[in-house]
This record gives C-alpha cells, sequence and structure tokens, in this order.
C-alpha cells in the first residue's frame, strides 16, 4: 500500500512538471479580440473577391478584431439572420435586388447595427458609408482609352466620328459590353458604366450599346462569344458592311481570358477591339501579344481593407467617411 501511494504520489508530481512546461511554453494568446465584424459576399470566389477577403483579414489583425466571412445567397438566409448573431458590425456586397438588399439595411439599422456597403452602394436618405470604384469613373475611363487608340490612319470619309490632332479619322465605335454574374456589382450599376463610357466617345460612339451577360460556367463566355462572333460575319456577308461590333468590354477576368482564346481560334485578332478586366497572367501576357487592347483592375485587397477600417471607426466613434473611391487602374502595353 505504501508503495502504491508512493507511485501515485510520484505521478502527480511529474504530470504537475508537465503541466508547467506546456504552460509556459504555450504561446501568448496576446490581447483579447476588440470586435466581430461579419462580411457578406457572393459565393463567387474569384480573384476579385479573394482580394476582398485577404484585405479584410489583414486589416482585422491590425486592429485586433476576427472577421469572418458569410454568404449573401438568399437562399442561404445568412445576411437575414445576420441581426441576431451579436456581431459588431457587418460589411456587405449587396448585388441583390436593391429593394431587397435596402430592407436588410434597414433592419441593421433598427438593431443598432454598423454598417458598411462595398462595391455597389444602395440609394437611401440616410445612406450607408460605402468602400468601392466609381462605375462612371470606370466607363469614362474606358472611353477614354477606346478615344485615344481608336483612330484610324485613313483621312476622314464616310462614317467617321471626328478627327485626332494629327488629322487621322476615327472610328466609330461599335461597342459591346459583356457583364456577368461572377462581377455582380458592375452589373448592378451598369448604367453608370454606360453612362460613362456614352460621356467619355460623345458622337465617336455608334449606335446603342449592347449588353450581354455570362453566367458562372466558365464555358458560357466562349459560347457566347462564339455566337456572337458567328452571327457578326453573317451579317457582315449579307450587307457587306463593317463588322456591326467592333469592340467588346468585359467584366470578368475569367471571360476576359476566354474571349482572347476565343478571338485567336476564329482568326478575329486585330478585327475585334477588347478591353478585359482583372490583372491575370493570361491576361498580362495576351495585353503583350496585342490580342487585348488594355485591361481595368480594382484593387479588391484595398476595398477589403478600407472596409475593416471603416466599420471599425463606425464601431468605436459613432462616425466615419461617407464614401471612399479605391478607384481603378488601367494596364496597358504601354505600362507593362
Amino acid at each position: 500500500m505504501v508503495l502504491s501511494g508512493l507511485l501515485s504520489l510520484t505521478a502527480f508530481i511529474f504530470s504537475m512538471v508537465k503541466a508547467r512546461q506546456v504552460y509556459v511554453l504555450a504561446p501568448d494568446p496576446g490581447p483579447a479580440l476588440i470586435y466581430h465584424f461579419s462580411l457578406y459576399l457572393p459565393d463567387n470566389r474569384n480573384t476579385f473577391f479573394k482580394g476582398i477577403i485577404l484585405g479584410a483579414e489583414r486589416a482585422a489583425r491590425e486592429l485586433n478584431s476576427a472577421v469572418s466571412v458569410h454568404s449573401i445567397d438568399p437562399l442561404k438566409h445568412e445576411l437575414e439572420t445576420a441581426a441576431f448573431t451579436g456581431v459588431d458590425g457587418v460589411i456587405v456586397c449587396p448585388y441583390l435586388d436593391d429593394t431587397l438588399a435596402r430592407r436588410q439595411m434597414e433592419q441593421f439599422r433598427e438593431y443598432q447595427i454598423p454598417v458598411v456597403l462595398i462595391n455597389h452602394n444602395l440609394a437611401s436618405d440616410q445612406p450607408w458609408p460605402f468602400i468601392g470604384t466609381n462605375n462612371f469613373d470606370m466607363g469614362r475611363r474606358i472611353g477614354f482609352i477606346l478615344q485615344n487608340h481608336g483612330s484610324d490612319p485613313a483621312p476622314p470619309g464616310p462614317g467617321s466620328s471626328g478627327t485626332t490632332p494629327s488629322g487621322a479619322a476615327l472610328r466609330p465605335v461599335r461597342l459591346a459590353i459583356v457583364y456577368s454574374d461572377k462581377s455582380p456589382g458592375i452589373y448592378a450599376e451598369r448604367e453608370l458604366v454606360e453612362m460613362g463610357i456614352s460621356a467619355a466617345l460623345g458622337d465617336q460612339l455608334s449606335g446603342p450599346i449592347m449588353r450581354l451577360r455570362t453566367n458562372f460556367n466558365p464555358l458560357d463566355a466562349e459560347a457566347l462569344l462564339v455566337k456572337l462572333f458567328r452571327e457578326s460575319e453573317e451579317l457582315t456577308e449579307d450587307t457587306a458592311e463593317a463588322f456591326p461590333i467592333n469592340t467588346i468590354v468585359f467584366t470578368d477576368s475569367a471571360d476576359t481570358i476566354a474571349a482572347a482564346q476565343t478571338l485567336v481560334d476564329m482568326n478575329l485578332v486585330g478585327r475585334m477591339q477588347v478591353i478585359g478586366f482583372g490583372s491575370d497572367p493570361e491576361i498580362i501576357e495576351n495585353i503583350r501579344k496585342g490580342i487585348i487592347l488594355c485591361s481595368v483592375t480594382i484593387n479588391s485587397e484595398r476595398i477589403g481593407y478600407e472596409a475593416i477600417r471603416s466599420i471599425t471607426a463606425l464601431r468605436t466613434t459613432g462616425y466615419t467617411s461617407t464614401s471612399i473611391d479605391t478607384g481603378i487602374d488601367i494596364i496597358t502595353g504601354k505600362n507593362l
């Protein structure tokens, strides 16, 4: 019995020593987290939305807070229940029907939960803070790019839209914009994009802008473009006129990559002017090769970063900037 007691005492002392070693060697957990914010995004995880998440996580670490990512898909009801989760604030990318999204935002306001909108703004008598790009300005920048690159060396003639300072004719722009379910923020503000393009091009824009739209299927863009190009070629053969569409603007990186390959496959490089979206390596390479004229890029990581900083200020002080324009960049062959 004495031996058994000694063995038990020895085991107890040994376990206490090991526990102390574990306690000493355990990493310092640091100060307790200050806030927990929820970020609501579409389920799409392309490079744009991944950038938003990265930026939000980086800002949350710097501010000693936590951020969790949730779906804004109405079928999952996560946004509807957000007001009852006890979070300190919500960041929302409201690509849904504006009426539905506004109703959800008003519920947060009723429960006094701070809200910051990103990527797509909502009209309201009491607007919520917004972080993102000015889509009218994006359209205007696209229009200026087309204006500066759309000149023909031939002298002005019938159907031309004025001249450049050097006297070259400006080619009329017959434009199609390919929106995508993969980039819902731009699609939600498509009127602003088109107003910006029209303001920049003026009379050089020949006819109404054609709207096209792709879904989440990676092959959808290719099928849509093949159909568009074949119909355009048939129309050209029947009427002996210029190609009905000579310029296409894309609003998603995957669609841009698919379009570039389709242009090569159908031997349409040079006949179709393409403005892409994104900075993927494949897009950069296609700009170098002259297949794509240029590409619009949005710093999505900055959107996520500024959103966390804004919601933190709103939660802490009750005030923050009403709007932060994160801007856009245009990648061309000249600035690569």
